[in-house]
């Protein structure tokens, strides 16, 4: 199993870290707050640990797991300690009401945080089509993702697939930009035609 460290210490870090943790591998927490990183790995268990905010992250694969307005600053804070990592970008850019994106045509947040990571890096956007409380509910899911480097790929599909939901790739990482645009879909259709946030996008595959 992977050695995985994530970058801020929200819901969705909780949600992916402790099926992580489940999934049999090595954790490590990192947040400006060192007290809530030392608490939720003491919450998680399983030799889940706390690191230093800018130092190396321990683990090959990095889940950035910060606001979108904060990705792209801390990224570029942490510079060369990401050299040669996968970072996960889980991150979602739409606005304040959930109708629109704020990253401009053509581009994608996944594509800014990548043009502010080590050119070793590669980033892989992924679980920004699932709601954290659904994420816990250690439910079958899908989850899609989008990344330029097949190795990488490669890699956060197995660690997907460890956690128990299926990996779907839709393609390089210009289409993180329309898995980006999922979000404002999924919280219109919790507000509206589902009622309820407790909802999840999957696909059905024939056979």
């Amino acid at each position: 199993m992977s050695s995985i460290s994530f970058i801020g210490l929200g819901g969705m870090a909780h949600a992916v870290a402790a099926r992580a943790v489940s999934g049999g591998h090595s954790v490590e927490l990192i947040g400006r707050d060192q007290a809530k990183a030392k608490g939720l790995a003491y919450e998680l268990g399983a030799g889940a640990t706390a690191g230093t905010f800018g130092a190396v992250p321990a683990g090959d694969i990095v889940v950035l797991a910060v606001p979108y307005t904060s990705a792209v600053p801390v990224v570029a804070q942490y510079g060369d300690a990401l050299a040669g990592k996968v970072i996960i970008d889980i991150s979602n850019t739409f606005n304040a009401d959930a109708t629109a994106l704020v990253t401009p045509d053509g581009t994608s947040g996944a594509q800014e945080i990548a043009k502010a990571a080590p050119a070793s890096a590669h980033v892989v956007k992924a679980f920004n089509t699932v709601f954290g409380h659904v994420l816990v509910q250690e439910r079958p899911l899908d989850v899609l993702f989008a990344g330029d480097d097949e190795g990488a790929k490669a890699n956060v599909s197995a660690f997907i697939e460890s956690l128990g939901l299926r990996p779907l790739d839709v393609g390089g990482l210009e289409m993180a930009r329309w898995l980006e645009g999922i979000g404002p879909l999924l919280m219109g259709l919790a507000r509206n035609g589902a009622g309820t946030f407790d909802i999840a996008l999957n696909v059905d595959l024939p056979g």
